[in-house]
């Protein structure tokens, strides 16, 4: 969950709905966008395509749901900004079938995502009251390949473990070692790995004496809080 851009407009500014006619219009553009900066992933850019990013926000936000935005859900999380988002995404080379766990579930958009590009995702969300909204969107979208558990996401999940692939919503001081042991042998992990303001994203590869670490850009994500996270 990426906190908010700084600089422009204020994300939490209000505006009027769109019609359904111009929201599809709008992720048509925020598709085209993500394209024209290199995802190339077609299963990624289909769920983009697919997926209703307006309705995993508040109602007073929606007009801008499919800008290139990270936009406030509540309790000091956020919605990560699309272009991120889909590159984290793309960079773990998902493939139907295989097992993704997401660390922070947030407004349930990505879990989303992961579950139309893979088939099925497994998410962990630290605070209740987004656990259920999260909930409450996916009944609405009628979603039911998602699975979703509430605790300290630096923990993973283990009675679910190994994962294919994981992808963390949040900065951590350094890679969890509870999480990269949850991987299964190649499997890819997506994580902001920083300090409190400022992070990179690092992708890993889970290799038989540890893991392949490649830098990924810099970002800047809401901490992910837990054991082998930042203190509340």
């Amino acid at each position: 969950m990426e906190s908010p851009t700084v600089g422009g407009r204020d994300p939490r500014s209000a505006g009027a709905a769109p019609a359904p006619a111009d929201y599809a219009r709008r992720r048509a553009r925020m598709v085209e966008s993500l394209r024209r900066r290199g995802i190339a992933s077609a299963a990624v850019l289909d769920a983009f395509a697919t997926v209703p990013r307006h309705l995993f926000v508040d109602e007073a936000l929606s007009a801008r749901s499919y800008g290139d935005d990270a936009l406030p859900i509540g309790h000091g999380q956020t919605l990560t900004q699309p272009y991120v988002a889909a590159r984290m995404v793309a960079r773990l080379d998902l493939r139907p079938g295989m097992k993704v766990l997401e660390i922070g579930t947030g407004s349930g958009f990505q879990a989303t995502i992961l579950a139309r590009v893979a088939g099925f995702a497994w998410t962990v969300e630290r605070v209740p009251a987004l656990a259920e909204r999260a909930r409450r969107v996916w009944e609405t979208i009628g979603l039911t390949n998602v699975r979703l558990r509430v605790g300290d996401g630096s923990q993973g999940w283990a009675a679910e473990a190994p994962f294919d692939a994981i992808l963390v919503s949040a900065a951590a001081p350094a890679v969890p070692p509870t999480l990269l042991n949850q991987l299964g042998p190649g499997g890819r992990m997506a994580i902001p790995v920083g300090g409190a303001f400022e992070q990179s994203v690092r992708i890993l590869v889970r290799t038989a004496d540890g893991a392949r670490v490649e830098e990924d850009g810099a970002c800047r994500f809401v901490r992910l809080i837990g054991a082998e996270g930042f203190s509340e």
